[in-house]
């Protein structure tokens, strides 16, 4: 069985485009040397240059990590490129970002909603913001913006129940697994 890291994590990988999103899919031996088989909040550096992100999990028990447009133009990278990685689990998770729908309605939400939203973690902030974002339809989507402030009304600090090794960026994934990237 591997030991689980809290130590920095090195791999070399090549980015692929799935769908629209520029992605690293890390080896399985580096994925299983992360502390959780779901999300993971990292400080890393690609090609020498530092980000800080959350590691998807893949759905398969390995795991990916999103490379933003800013990102790839900084280390001069294209799709196919190979990259030198090293990934640290971070002591504190990232700030999510809100979609604007969301943050509209929080920011039109009561003072005790916005209250709690302020005073959860950062992790909690990211579940909710992935399970509003984890559907394609808009109409569920606009029920889950509904039903997170009306959870956070009657006091609840996460969106319950959600499975977050399960639930990654519909974008790239469908039913919990990384979409083929078609190589």
């Amino acid at each position: 069985m591997s030991q689980k890291s809290t130590t920095p994590i090195r791999f070399e990988a090549s980015l692929e485009t799935v769908v629209t999103t520029t992605i690293v899919r890390m080896p399985g031996e580096a994925s299983q040397l992360l502390p959780s088989r779901g999300q993971v909040a990292v400080n890393g550096f690609l090609n020498g240059h530092a980000f800080q992100s959350v590691i998807e999990p893949d759905g398969r028990r390995g795991h990916w990590i999103k490379v933003d447009d800013d990102l790839r133009r900084a280390a001069g990278l294209s799709v196919g490129d190979a990259v030198d990685i090293t990934v640290e689990p971070a002591q504190e998770w990232p700030e999510p970002e809100v979609p604007a729908d969301f943050a509209d309605a929080l920011a039109s939400a009561p003072q005790r909603i916005q209250v709690i939203w302020e005073d959860i973690t950062p992790m909690a902030r990211w579940e909710w913001v992935r399970w509003i974002n984890a559907t394609a339809n808009p109409s569920t989507r606009q029920t889950r913006v509904e039903a997170s402030l009306s959870k956070m009304d009657d006091g609840k600090r996460r969106p319950c129940c959600f499975d977050l090794s399960s639930c990654t960026d519909t974008t790239v994934s469908r039913s919990g697994k990384l979409r083929d990237t078609g190589r």
